[in-house]
């Protein structure tokens, strides 16, 4: 078994939790709250602007031709959500450019900027494959149920291409990520602060 697998399997507990969090199944079924919905969006577009510098730094730190192709490729793909929110913003009146994170906006946000930084190319994998991982699993296991307001949401993690990155990211997790425990506390960690980021989404009126 990979070691992409392998992480991904060691942390189906906080996967399958994240499936049934309210938060998500509110999306799913169209339910949640618009006031909710609107308040994620804002916190995620200011995530996915960290997330684009966590991959820049991934790129700076390439030691090859090849992960810094995968890293650019990744970095265009957060892009491409990033107008996904800003086209939320557009239509459902919302002020990206006077977003305060809320305190598991920066907690997540510091966590993988830091890893970026100062953790080498392995730990920065490890910190940002997760966020895809759990996004893609999210988008493919509600594709058949999807209803309501929020299906765009939804049919964006469903799609291949979105799926497509996710497994660029751990294949380049598995080609320059050694096993041990900075990596798994690194992977566990940030399975954990997705949850939370669901969390203050849901709880947050």
């Amino acid at each position: 078994m990979s070691l992409s697998a392998q992480l991904w399997a060691a942390n189906a507990d906080l996967a399958a939790e994240a499936l049934v969090h309210p938060f998500v199944t509110g999306i799913a079924d169209g339910s949640l709250p618009r006031d909710r919905f609107a308040g994620y969006v804002a916190q995620d577009a200011y995530f996915l602007e960290s997330f684009a510098r966590a991959y820049a730094l991934g790129v700076a730190h390439s030691p090859d031709r090849a992960t810094l192709d995968a890293f650019a490729d990744l970095l265009a793909g957060v892009r491409e959500e990033l107008r996904l929110h800003a086209g939320y913003a557009a239509r459902w009146g919302i002020d990206l450019a006077e977003v305060e994170p809320a305190p598991a906006t920066s907690a997540y946000t510091d966590f993988l900027l830091a890893a970026a930084s100062l953790g080498g190319v392995g730990v920065t994998c490890a910190a940002m494959t997760p966020c895809m991982r759990l996004y893609a699993h999210l988008g493919g296991s509600l594709a058949d149920r999807a209803s309501g307001p929020y299906a765009e949401w939804v049919t964006t993690y469903a799609d291949p291409g979105f799926e497509e990155l996710a497994a660029t990211l751990e294949r380049l997790l598995d080609a320059v990520v050694g096993d041990g425990p900075a990596v798994r506390t690194a992977y566990r960690r940030a399975m954990r602060l997705e949850l939370d980021f669901f969390d203050a989404a849901w709880r947050t009126p």
